[in-house]
């Protein structure tokens, strides 16, 4: 691990430190300086007597800055050397680890294998130009094909990095395409005209 990764996570968690330091100082100052409420006759009595006084403004938490930097020198005295590396240590591991759980997630995302999934859509967003409010089940393939490869996928994909092929526009590896279509669709349009559409939702998957 390299030092300016140690120092980067150092300096965030000694800023998060300072912060909550600064917040439980200035509660604590203003619970401190907080004006005690007078009774109505010492009013009266004080307004009789003398000019009334200016209102008492509470002493801002920057005009206390011992107390402060004594309680954050304190505080970083408590650490060890070695507390210290542990400390940072789990920091970094636990950052670590968020990392490869979420590449191994992507990576699960990714490398799904070839399987049947299915979607209930209007006949409108077939995108085959008809124009009706009927619902059909679209079966599709889904997945990738990765443990499929045969000899020629990677004789093709040696061509390829080779640039023996080039101007062709060529697939080095297997694709998850239906292997089976499932029965005709019939439908009415909008305008009740009656239609029949072949090989439309996928009844089996594989990689081709």
């Amino acid at each position: 691990m390299k030092v300016w990764k140690f120092a980067a996570i150092a300096s965030m968690l000694l800023s998060s430190l300072l912060s909550i330091l600064v917040c439980r100082d200035m509660l604590n100052g203003s619970r401190k300086y907080s004006p005690v409420p007078s009774s109505p006759a010492s009013r009266a009595s004080s307004s009789s007597s003398s000019p009334p006084a200016a209102p008492r403004r509470s002493p801002r938490a920057l005009d206390r800055p011992g107390s402060l930097l004594s309680q954050y020198g304190a505080l970083l005295e408590s650490y060890t050397e070695g507390e210290l590396r542990r400390l940072l240590g789990a920091l970094v591991e636990r950052r670590r680890g968020a990392k490869a759980g979420g590449r191994a997630k992507r990576a699960r995302a990714r490398h799904k294998p070839c399987a049947l999934q299915q979607l209930e859509v209007s006949v409108s967003e077939l995108g085959l130009g008809y124009e009706s409010d009927e619902t059909v089940l679209f079966r599709y393939c889904s997945g990738t094909c990765d443990g499929a490869l045969r000899s020629y996928d990677l004789s093709l994909r040696s061509m390829r990095s080779s640039r023996r092929i080039r101007k062709e526009k060529v697939r080095a590896r297997p694709c998850c395409r239906p292997l089976a279509y499932d029965d005709d669709v019939s439908f009415l349009d909008t305008y009740n005209r009656y239609y029949t559409v072949n090989e439309l939702s996928a009844k089996e998957c594989g990689c081709v």
